[in-house]
């Protein structure tokens, strides 16, 4: 089921089922997002999409419109943006079986030499034991934190870069979407496409400064798919100048591109107690392989990000916006 979150005409936000063909959006009455359905869900026992097909509304809504509109909102959010936390994992793509074969050959004779970086002896530990058997734990991967619910962007808002910024660009990414139940079970709602932009200029001057680089906004939407993944999930990223494409590149996800299995990405994660506080939302990044700062990119402010994923609805849509920094040095006052 595709599921979305938008405002209604009042400005208030609602859930919305998205139709088989992609053109009408039916609202459900009553419920004001994603967070309540799924609440309702969980304590009714029944799936997420259950919960969609029991809940009345009649009212159908055009969803090209919506989106042109700005109607459509990042589909899950918490009430109180602090009790969202925004995170991800590293190091988990191949890009390719080819890519795949070619990086194990070079990880061998890296590892023989003795030269391997930190970051590449992550990835061969990601490699030969990231997806164990099922019930399992695997290798531990790379993890991130990003911020709170304030920093989820819209689709089609602006992603602002401060000004302090050394970079701002894309990472064409698979997210997870989960609600921490009454009891601290962590309930999976399905998955979304995501843009978890980055500063990759800070990141590649030392990996040190990677928790710098990804203190920043990121994007989620415009929807929420339910139920299993294709284990094979193939679309596009592309990086939009007026009216030309500056940079395109093929974005492959899902566990057949991963050397870790979305079990051990989620178990390495929701194994702290501190995530499994009941109410809390999780919005959770898989990796990627595709950059366009890998291929020499520098993004722009208007310049705008493009992430298709068809499996996954409508594409995300962000222009790039630099903003002036709203602290500086001495601001802190002693009390």
């Amino acid at each position: 089921m595709r599921l979305i979150q938008l405002k209604d005409d009042a400005g208030n936000a609602r859930a919305g089922v998205v139709d088989a063909d992609g053109v009408q959006v039916r609202v459900l009455e009553g419920v004001d997002g994603i967070y309540a359905l799924a609440s309702g869900a969980i304590a009714a026992g029944r799936s997420l999409s259950e919960e969609a097909d029991a809940t009345p509304g009649d009212q159908r809504l055009d969803y090209a419109g919506l989106l042109r509109q700005d109607r459509v909102l990042s589909p899950l959010h918490h009430p109180d943006p602090a009790h969202c936390l925004v995170t991800g994992t590293g190091l988990t793509h191949l890009g390719s079986a080819a890519a795949r074969d070619a990086m194990h050959q070079t990880l061998q004779q890296k590892a023989q030499e003795g030269t391997l970086t930190d970051s590449m002896r992550m990835f061969q530990w990601g490699v030969e034991g990231g997806i164990p058997a099922p019930g399992a734990p695997g290798a531990q991967p790379e993890w991130f934190y990003k911020g709170d619910g304030a920093i989820v962007a819209a689709p089609g808002a602006a992603l602002d870069s401060p000004d302090f910024a050394l970079d701002g660009g894309e990472e064409p990414e698979l997210v997870g979407m989960y609600l921490i139940g009454p009891d601290g079970t962590p309930h999976r709602l399905g998955f979304a496409i995501g843009n978890e932009f980055s500063d990759h200029v800070t990141e590649r001057k030392n990996y040190l400064y990677l928790a710098h680089s990804k203190l920043r906004c990121c994007a989620i939407g415009p929807e929420l798919r339910t139920g299993a993944l294709p284990r094979d999930v193939r679309g596009s990223s592309r990086l939009r100048r007026g009216d030309d494409v500056v940079w395109e590149k093929p974005f492959l996800t899902g566990e057949a591109n991963m050397c870790h299995s979305l079990e051990n990405l989620e178990y390495h994660h929701f194994k702290y107690a501190a995530h499994r506080r009941p109410g809390d939302v999780h919005l959770h990044f898989f990796g990627t392989a595709t950059l366009s700062f890998a291929d020499g990119i520098r993004a722009e402010p208007g310049d705008v990000f493009e992430i298709e994923l068809p499996e996954l609805g409508a594409p995300l849509r962000n222009p790039l916006r630099v903003v002036p920094a709203s602290f500086a040095p001495g601001g802190v006052r002693a009390l």
